[in-house]
């Protein structure tokens, strides 16, 4: 509220006032990149950055995904190309890329799922050999690092989210960033409608501007973002726990090291289960504990992609396993040890009465 007060005195409300300055010092030290461009939310940061590398043709991009990431792409008339994802950590896998290439193909748009980083090394190795341009979709991996340090540094550039759901938020909000200084001065002109000078366009441009208040609410979670982690960590460590021996559920790990925000906490059934995915979510929502299956169907199902590309799915064996079998477990500040016992015990019975409870929804088509 304090900054909020400042920013009505300053009667500076956005067009890169103090807080947005600031909360990109900030973006840009977390991410360890020399440059954070702040922009409007994560979709508009990744438009901006793949149309600044000029990417055109077709793009790979991992199917399981936020449709937001294809859709930037497809935004822009560049075709995304889907391409299988890891068992193990549901990210980009770099063995599936080079059977997708193609005289059309420009470049490469990894997705750090889950706050785990996709091979960098491996993905950026192809698109050196096949001279291809490289960037990231950062928006789980706020925090994080990959194989050489934080997850910023990585390819042309990575964009973030800061939208509500994330857990450093501006209310609404993303940003790219780069250590490249050319394409950073390219996209802070995009995002300011191609404006040089106060009455000078220079290149085309939209308006990607993030304003004063969605800054400060940053600005103002950055604070916390140690506390944060570290209740994110406590209850993934709890549901692992609480939900150790239950068949046919598994939490899934992160890596033995690393720096990780812990902002998902992801369990996968397997079809030993008793009780279906689809069925135990409707056991836990009827109990108010809001599970989500993420990012089903992928995106390869979705529309304007499920007609365009309609066997798509015949290259995605894993993009298909994965998106029937993950469930999205609540964490977070609101979300305690007591909270993860209670949902664990309802899923623990949930799945000791599989069976009856699989007839039941059956027998009241549910």
């Amino acid at each position: 509220m304090q900054r909020l007060n400042d920013i009505l005195d300053r009667r500076w409300l956005s067009n890169f006032g103090h807080y947005v300055q600031e909360f990109e010092k900030k973006i840009a030290e977390v991410a360890g990149t020399k440059h954070a461009i702040a922009c409007s939310n994560g979709t508009v940061a990744l438009e901006i950055a793949s149309r600044a590398l000029e990417l055109e043709g077709e793009v790979i991009v991992p199917a399981f995904t936020f449709i937001a990431t294809a859709h930037a792409l497809q935004w822009q008339e560049i075709k995304p190309v889907f391409a299988d994802v890891r068992a193990f950590d549901h990210n980009l896998d770099p063995d599936q890329i080079e059977r997708h290439i193609t005289p059309k193909t420009t470049g490469i748009l990894g997705v750090h799922l889950w706050g785990q980083a996709c091979d960098t090394e491996a993905i950026e190795a192809i698109a050196k050999k096949r001279n291809l341009k490289v960037m990231y979709d950062g928006s789980h991996a706020f925090g994080c690092d990959a194989a050489h340090g934080p997850i910023g540094g990585q390819g042309r550039a990575t964009v973030f989210s800061f939208h509500a759901t994330k857990f450093i938020n501006a209310g609404e909000g993303g940003a790219v960033v780069t250590n490249d200084d050319e394409l950073a001065a390219k996209m802070r002109l995009m995002k300011n409608f191609g404006f040089r000078t106060y009455d000078e366009v220079v290149h085309v441009g939209t308006n990607g501007k993030m304003d004063e208040f969605s800054a400060a609410m940053g600005l103002t979670n950055l604070e916390s973002i140690d506390e944060i982690v570290a209740v994110n960590r406590r209850n993934y460590e709890t549901y692992k726990k609480e939900l150790a021996g239950i068949p046919g559920i598994r939490l899934m790990d992160y890596r033995p090291r690393g720096k990780f925000n812990y902002q998902y906490v992801i369990a996968e059934m397997d079809k030993s289960c008793a009780i279906s995915r689809d069925s135990l979510i409707k056991v836990l929502w009827a109990e108010n504990f809001l599970v989500r299956k993420y990012f089903w169907p992928g995106c390869h199902k979705m529309e304007p992609y499920k007609s365009l590309f309609p066997n798509a799915y015949l290259t995605l064996p894993m993009t298909e396993e994965v998106g029937a079998k993950i469930l999205v477990l609540p964490t977070g500040q609101t979300v305690d040890e007591g909270v993860i016992r209670k949902a664990a015990e309802i899923i623990r019975t949930a799945v000791e009465n599989g069976q009856e409870i699989e007839q039941e929804i059956k027998k009241r088509n549910l």
